[in-house]
């Protein structure tokens, strides 16, 4: 079985679009750091990860004061995830096992078809991760990065 349980292009109702950006919106309020997901329907001349970091890179979420933004990547036809972090993640809870973790939760709820929970979910994850490495800066934090989510062709 692939990561999605069949083949769709709408795969997020706005109803459910929208209880992602609340769920993006919950996990930024305890942190400094930024979460985007960005959705499209095919990968397929790269994988998942580079064309992660291609978004990653058109979006400037490298552009945050911190390095701290987080982006999570579905590629809808071709069946794709990922979830990247900038540099100031990285130094803080390292390369490999916590990406990988996420990833595997993502994976397992979008096996199920629950791709909304997923999002949910591993949002909320990252934003308590992140919340123990940059806290929100009183009275000076802002969002540095839009909350909703991109949809690519």
């Amino acid at each position: 079985m692939g990561i999605f349980p069949n083949k769709t292009s709408h795969l997020l109702p706005k109803a459910e679009a929208d209880e992602v950006v609340a769920a993006i919106q919950k996990a930024e309020a305890i942190t400094s750091g930024e979460v985007r997901v960005f959705i499209e329907s095919r990968c397929s001349y790269m994988n998942a990860v580079d064309r992660a970091w291609e978004i990653f890179a058109q979006l400037k979420m490298q552009a945050t004061e911190e390095r701290n933004a987080v982006l999570v990547y579905m590629a809808l036809v071709d069946r794709q995830i990922a979830i990247i972090g900038d540099e100031g993640i990285h130094q803080k809870v390292g390369r490999d096992n916590f990406w990988k973790s996420e990833l595997e939760t993502l994976k397992s709820f979008c096996q199920q078809g629950k791709i909304k929970e997923g999002l949910s979910t591993v949002v909320a994850e990252i934003g308590a991760a992140l919340s123990l490495h940059f806290p929100p800066r009183a009275g000076e934090d802002h969002n540095e990065i839009p909350d909703d989510i991109v949809f690519g062709h």
